[in-house]
């Protein structure tokens, strides 16, 4: 049975998918995957593209979980990993990471158009203004960087950015033009379309309630009948312990589920428009406590945000999500919030992501930590060609052990105040 589609800017807006079947009885694949976000549907369609045979299980629908509810800000680069420091960790396996994520963006966006997807994609770039002065040789290293791999990372001074962003609220910072964002829920059933038109079976309303290797093949469980694949691919992220506890247990202990709530303004109007953010680039900055918006196909701010306490989350996070725009764009006024969401996205504790091989044939991975869109699209093609037997030193995925954090439990309970550190930390660099 699928869940109520979650309330949110993108349900409201996107042309409805016909929900597919759930499974009935027992069947049989080349791969089995599981999940219907980014990463499953990006395994399935390029592995239906191969001739294989594929069978996505979604617990709910596709795109119900963060896939189809976050902020669409397709952005080639991690939150804090830096590309030095994958090479450092992973070696010739972290240096193909690196080329995967520094073309991230450019592949989501070209198999869009190649597979004819309407996701209001918009190539205008990706902008990480610098929000204190002193942030600004962070900028300058991370161009440094990415500029050493080859990719077109530019730096913008104080005056480039008020050109950007129509405000002199920021003090510089790094532009990737490759960047750019998407309607997420178009995107993903979108990709889900385009799967089943290459040949792949997709079931809905599927949870899969555990899985294990019998006979050399892989025996996926479901409510309503069992997968019998030489191959699986789980892409489940911050859900991997929502339809069944038992699923993966040590892999849901890798990361802390984090709730990210998004929110969209009323449309702004043409004037105002001709000044603030002219280039509808998406733009999220330096601070840990992250600031973001970027425009949508109907003129909307999409921005976001956190607070401390489960009380009054969407009233309070709204309030906090207007006064920042105003605090950045006074020409604004008062905000109004037309859509408040959230949706769980998976952290780890370096914010590194996590790539496992799970058994022969068998692979997932995980640790969005809030840069999932492009990185989840071009991993799920990678995820797809490793199910199917390519050579790990040919893949872009440093394979690690599965690590279940230590206190676990006690860490879900404090990560939310985690963002108090954050906001002190950047309270603390402006004034340097």
């Amino acid at each position: 049975m699928i869940a109520p589609f979650p309330p949110s800017l993108w349900a409201a807006v996107t042309p409805p998918r016909a929900p597919a079947p759930p499974l009935a009885g027992d069947v049989e694949a080349d791969v089995a995957v599981v999940g219907g976000g980014f990463t499953g549907l990006s395994a399935a369609l390029h592995l239906a593209k191969r001739g294989a045979v594929v069978r996505l299980l979604e617990a709910n629908a596709v795109g119900w979980g963060a896939s189809g509810r976050n902020n669409g800000q397709v952005i080639p680069t991690l939150t804090a990993a830096e590309p030095d420091a994958i090479v450092e960790r992973h070696g010739e396996a972290g240096e193909r990471l690196v080329r995967l994520i520094g073309h991230s963006a450019s592949v989501l966006f070209d198999l869009a158009e190649q597979e004819a997807i309407d996701a209001e994609a918009e190539r205008t770039g990706w902008f990480q203004p610098a929000h204190s002065p002193g942030r600004i040789r962070l900028s300058e290293r991370r161009v440094d960087a990415w500029r050493r791999f080859g990719f077109p990372a530019e730096l913008v001074d104080r005056e480039g950015a008020r050109a950007i962003l129509g405000t002199d609220f920021w003090y510089g910072g790094m532009l990737n033009p490759t960047g750019g964002h998407i309607n997420p829920l178009a995107l993903a059933r979108g990709l889900a379309a385009a799967a089943e038109r290459h040949g792949a079976t997709v079931h809905e309303g599927t949870p899969v309630t555990g899985f294990e290797r019998s006979g050399g093949r892989w025996r996926l469980d479901t409510p309503g009948g069992q997968v019998q694949a030489d191959a699986m691919v789980l892409a489940t992220q911050a859900y991997t312990d929502g339809a069944a506890t038992a699923l993966a247990p040590r892999l849901a202990r890798t990361i802390v589920p984090v709730l990210s709530w998004q929110m969209a303004t009323e449309p702004v109007g043409d004037n105002l428009r001709a000044s603030l953010l002219p280039g509808r680039q998406a733009v999220s900055d330096t601070r840990g406590d992250l600031r973001f918006f970027r425009y949508d196909a109907r003129h909307r701010l999409v921005t976001g945000g956190a607070v401390l306490g489960p009380f009054r989350e969407a009233e309070r996070v709204a309030a906090a999500g207007a006064r920042r725009l105003a605090e950045a764009y006074p020409e604004l006024g008062e905000v109004r919030m037309t859509h408040v969401w959230s949706g769980r996205i998976a952290m780890t504790w370096d914010r590194f992501p996590r790539v496992h091989r799970l058994g022969p044939g068998a692979w997932t991975w995980i640790g969005c930590n809030g840069r999932g869109v492009a990185l989840a699209v071009s991993l799920g093609r990678e995820l797809a060609a490793a199910a199917r037997g390519m050579r790990e030193r040919e893949l872009a995925l440093p394979v690690s052990d599965v690590a279940p954090l230590p206190l676990h439990g006690l860490g879900r309970r404090l990560a939310p105040y985690y963002l108090a550190w954050l906001k002190r930390r950047d309270r603390t660099e402006l004034q340097r």
